[in-house]
């Protein structure tokens, strides 16, 4: 296993990896908040902004890993409300295009850092 991490996503709060390179042809992003590395805070807005600067991090991770949007095989995606599932996914679509990877979303009591949406990925 190999970590990959880059100074344009934010750094793990915690004692993980930004990805893991499995070596066997996987790499696994950790879910990505909505931080904004340059300032260490969510952008102004709502869910959308948010959705749009959690892909955004994992764009720059999986660029770190030589990949991109299109590698990815499957996402979750974390929402503090499913209130707001509609509108995470018109940014969402925005970034994935056919054949568009796996996903599940769910709904959760709160995310890290009062954050409205967390998205992880699975990328090949």
């Amino acid at each position: 296993m190999k970590p990959i991490s880059t100074p344009k996503a934010p750094a793990a709060i915690g004692p993980y990896s930004q990805a893991i390179d499995s070596g066997a042809g996987f790499v696994f992003l950790s879910g990505q908040l909505p931080i904004d590395p340059a300032t260490g805070a969510f952008p102004e807005g709502g869910v959308k902004e948010q959705t749009r600067q959690s892909i955004l991090n994992a764009q720059a991770i999986l660029q770190e890993a030589g990949l991109d949007l299109s590698h990815v095989v499957k996402t979750t995606v974390f929402l503090a409300d499913m209130a707001d599932f509609a509108a995470m996914n018109e940014v969402y679509a925005q970034f994935f295009t056919p054949p568009f990877p796996a996903r599940s979303a769910v709904a959760v009591k709160t995310l890290p850092k009062g954050a409205l949406v967390e998205i992880e990925c699975i990328a090949k």
